[in-house]
């Protein structure tokens, strides 16, 4: 159906029920319809009135423990968050993928041009030719498309502005061009490879994975080419909680090096013990080798180190807290997880909000790594109302993966 037919469905609410199993809540469903509408005429501005049209969506995610431990492949407890990005997408018979975010200008991937070009590092474009080209490697049907998208996954948060949209785009080939039989995983991989070797940033596979998966889980990434994914089954509201993001008014946007850093340095320790990633060095053999490993790399790489054994750790205990009803211990867990990332990853834009009013607060994470980006924390429901800087994100624990809200 084109966009008016589209609109016309959305404002009769025969698609609401598709909305509610996307964004949960009533409340939500009617949020999203306007949000909806208004890209629909903006698709039909932009490029006709008569096209077919479909609706994507892919969530942004929390970190919730497991910091700076994927790329190492270790494990996290993540989930997607009631922000997303969300977009309206039409075939095109030119072999061409033509993109327009809001606030942003075109981007224009000629599909007869695949190939990585260091020069567009860090520009959108390079993530829609890094996803269209991954996924015509693996032998998925690739073809143009016209898309415009919106997102309020706040770009530079630490919400994983970026896997979202590259997820979006893995999803839009997948329903207009495979049937919708490109599985999460392989969307999540693909999200990956393209923000590594065409947008120039060697992110692991956290932010792709828990975007395109969805829901509230836990990721062992021993073999990233086959991550085990549990669904953690946990009512935040039947503990007198919420997860709450605050912004910080920070931005991570131009700190890819400091990023990349700690992949590197906890690499090098790696690589001093004859392995690859930390995963590969057993716990016990990483502190028996300490005294020598001081001679081969600096001390900023071993504390990182000591933190990714001791968050995965974190992990497997915030899981089993949970399994067991044990709030108190799970807030335990994630405030070690944040106090580690400060002081042994040496994250130092780390910032602590205090407590006001009649908030008592229980727990206080960093966000990937906290590199100036929102803070997370579990408050209290009895808490004030929330505002622009700090709201609830978890109330889309029960959404599914990224996918089409309707066809």
């Amino acid at each position: 159906m084109n966009a008016q037919a589209m609109m016309n469905k959305i404002k009769a609410g025969q698609l609401d029920d598709a909305f509610r199993r996307v964004y949960v809540t009533d409340g939500e469903v009617a949020k999203q319809k306007s949000r909806y509408i208004e890209l629909l005429t903006t698709f039909a501005e932009t490029f006709g009135r008569d096209r077919e049209v479909h609706l994507m969506s892919a969530p942004g995610r929390t970190e919730i423990c497991g910091n700076h431990t994927d790329h190492n492949h270790g494990k996290v407890l993540a989930a997607a968050i009631n922000l997303d990005a969300i977009a309206v997408a039409s075939k095109n018979e030119d072999g061409v993928v033509r993109v327009k975010s809001a606030g942003h200008q075109m981007n224009v991937a000629d599909l007869a041009d695949l190939a990585p070009n260091a020069d567009a590092f860090g520009h959108s474009t390079a993530m829609v030719r890094g996803v269209s080209a991954r996924l015509s490697d693996l032998g998925y049907t690739v073809g143009g498309y016209d898309a415009v998208t919106t997102s309020d996954v706040m770009g530079g948060s630490g919400l994983s502005s970026s896997a979202a949209f590259e997820v979006l785009l893995g999803t839009i080939t997948s329903y207009l061009y495979n049937d919708g039989s490109i599985d999460p995983v392989t969307v999540a991989k693909v999200a990956q490879y393209s923000e590594n070797v065409f947008f120039g940033k060697p992110c692991g596979l956290l932010d792709q994975m828990a975007s395109s998966v969805g829901a509230f889980v836990t990721i062992d990434f021993e073999s990233t080419q086959e991550p085990v994914i549990q669904k953690v089954d946990y009512d935040f509201a039947a503990s007198g909680h919420s997860l709450c993001i605050v912004d910080t008014g920070g931005n991570h946007s131009d700190l890819t090096d400091d990023y990349a850093a700690i992949r590197s340095e906890m690499e090098a320790v790696a690589h001093a013990m004859g392995k690859s990633v930390l995963r590969q060095v057993a716990y016990e053999d990483f502190f028996a080798a300490l005294p020598e490993l001081q001679t081969k790399v600096n001390d900023r790489a071993l504390i990182r180190a000591i933190h990714f054994y001791n968050d995965n750790r974190r992990v497997e205990d915030a899981v089993s807290c949970l399994e067991q009803g044990n709030f108190d211990g799970f807030l335990a867990d994630i405030n070690a997880s944040g106090r580690s990332s400060f002081m042994y990853n040496q994250l130092i834009s780390f910032i602590e909000q205090r407590a006001t009013s009649q908030t008592a607060c229980g727990g206080q994470l960093p966000y990937q790594g906290s590199l100036a980006t929102c803070g997370l924390r579990a408050a209290f429901q009895a808490a004030p109302t929330h505002t622009r800087r700090k709201r609830p994100v978890l109330r889309r624990c029960r959404r599914r993966w990224a996918g089409p809200c309707c066809a």
